[in-house]
């Protein structure tokens, strides 16, 4: 099993959790500022991992201690003293304002350190885009701005999961101006 120390990369860490929940029969998809900064190669810089399952914590405990994981009391989420992120585990199922998403539905990125299981970047737009209408949260706008301007995004699904959620229909043509600049 690889070691996590204060070289471990953002993206090698995710992978290493995805992979050791994979092999314990755990499903649980990153998604969030986690998902966020590896499709943006950084620009946005998260500072935890989220990981989306419907798994019972005690379950996760189990599978990450190996990694040298521990649990913060009162928490969901788990801190490793060689580095600075944390890991969450958002209590699941997967789902962007009210569309709900299966966990068949996520994909799997083949990282330089094995695949990672995480939203696609269509779902991690659709993710910020519901903080940006729902808490009226402009960065997460901005980190919506950041992936499309980087990754392939499927519009015609985001328009129809933006007309779902009741997303007024310029929003999703503004990001994406503001993706093409």
């Amino acid at each position: 099993m690889a070691r996590i120390d204060a070289k471990t990369t953002l993206e090698e860490l995710a992978a290493l959790v995805s992979q050791t929940l994979e092999r314990a029969g755990v499903r649980a998809t990153l998604s969030g500022g986690g998902a966020v900064s590896l499709y943006t190669d950084n620009e946005y810089e998260s500072r935890d991992l989220d990981f989306v399952s419907t798994e019972r914590l005690k379950v996760i405990a189990e599978a990450i201690a190996p990694l040298g994981f521990i649990k913060v009391a009162g928490a969901r989420e788990f801190e490793h003293p060689a580095t600075p992120w944390y890991v969450e585990f958002p209590s699941g199922p997967l789902a962007f304002g009210e569309t709900y998403v299966a966990d068949d539905e996520a994909c799997v990125l083949e990282t330089d350190y094995g695949p990672l299981r995480i939203v696609s970047p269509t779902q991690i737009i659709m993710d910020r885009l519901a903080a940006y209408v729902h808490w009226r949260d402009n960065p997460s706008f901005d980190q919506g701005v950041m992936v499309a301007s980087r990754q392939d995004v499927d519009w015609e699904a985001l328009r129809a999961w933006a007309e779902r959620e009741g997303v007024e229909p310029g929003t999703i043509d503004r990001l994406r101006s503001r993706s093409l600049r």
